[in-house]
């Protein structure tokens, strides 16, 4: 019996993101340079949604999130994120089945 591995890329593809234009659900505040949290979201976020511009900032990219809650946890405490869930309508919508 062989066991086929599915890659996290592949099922993150099974979930559609509606985006609304314009206004993100996720904002990183401004910062002269990254806190040791915030870099952290760069590797443990699982959509992949952060990413270290060259500037060396922190930057976010809303479009996919699967609004898991790990940059809340993470970050949100001490002032580096503001994050709101997505209008009604907008955000992550999950595939079942």
């Amino acid at each position: 019996m062989t066991t086929s591995v599915v890659r996290i890329e592949d099922k993150l593809y099974q979930n559609r993101y509606l985006v609304d234009a314009g206004r993100p659900h996720i904002k990183v505040r401004q910062h002269q340079s990254p806190s040791s949290n915030l870099l952290a979201l760069t590797l443990v976020c699982p959509a992949n949604c952060y990413g270290v511009n060259e500037h060396g900032q922190v930057e976010v990219t809303a479009d996919g999130c699967m609004e898991c809650g790990t940059c809340r946890v993470l970050c949100e405490e001490n002032g580096d994120i503001d994050w709101s869930y997505p209008r009604g309508g907008f955000g992550v919508l999950f595939k079942f089945g």
